[in-house]
């Protein structure tokens, strides 16, 4: 399967379940696979949805808003210069719970090069959201560091894009997901959905393999994956 559109997507979805338009309209298959879409995306964690935003903090301030869109916050990157330099010497954060921070900051009063950070607040989710909450950081900077977020975003959806990277990269895994969605919707027959359900997280394992594991090695570091072979009994 080369990939699906959001048109060819809802034409497969009504042809599999063998149900019309006037059930399964475009407003009820925009919500499957809407749904479907999200799903996919807290079951596997996919590098195309993998971001980074640069900064500076403000001296004197502890916190900083997230970029827009983050979800998932893998780390803060503070370098030791100051203005937008983002090479150098530079460190990464320790997460840290809000309790921690609290207790940290209120033993001390001293400023200085960031440590410790742990999440604010969640603000509002979404893809075009100006506003997915802040962390707070602690020492307070007594700079204007440089630093850098490495986050999960929310990935660019069907609703807003004729393509994205699941419907071209895991399009059966996709189609069956919204098969399993659709089924749910009509009620049955249940047995259809369990084939569907199985069949998706079948294919999101294979997903996953190659996300987290094929994606991130390479021969040099890891060496070449070798499938062990036995020896004939004597």
């Amino acid at each position: 399967m080369a990939g699906l559109s959001a048109s060819g997507l809802k034409t497969q979805i009504r042809s599999y379940t063998e149900v019309s338009s006037t059930v399964l309209s475009d407003s009820v298959l925009e919500n499957i696979i809407l749904n479907a879409q999200y799903r996919i995306f807290r079951d596997v964690p996919i590098d195309a949805d993998r971001k980074t935003s640069t900064g500076n903090f403000t001296s004197g301030t502890g916190t900083v808003t997230v970029p827009a869109g983050a979800v998932i916050i893998r780390g803060v990157q503070v370098y030791t210069a100051t203005g937008s330099t983002y090479t150098g010497a530079n460190t990464y954060l320790e997460k840290r719970d809000l309790t921690f921070l609290e207790e940290y900051i209120s033993a001390t009063t001293s400023t200085g090069t960031p440590k410790y950070y742990a999440m604010l607040d969640t603000g509002a989710t979404g893809e075009s959201s100006s506003n997915s909450g802040s962390i707070i950081v602690s020492p307070t900077p007594s700079a204007t560091f440089a630093y850098k977020i490495h986050y999960n975003a929310v990935p660019a959806l069907l609703e807003n894009n004729d393509t994205n990277y699941i419907s071209m990269n895991f399009s059966n895994g996709l189609l069956y997901c919204c098969l399993a969605e659709a089924y749910a919707f009509l009620k049955g027959p249940m047995d259809m959905l369990q084939l569907y359900e199985q069949k998706y997280k079948q294919e999101a394992e294979r997903f996953g393999g190659e996300q987290l594991g094929r994606r991130r090695r390479d021969d040099y570091t890891d060496g070449t994956v070798r499938i062990p072979v036995n020896s004939p009994t004597p």
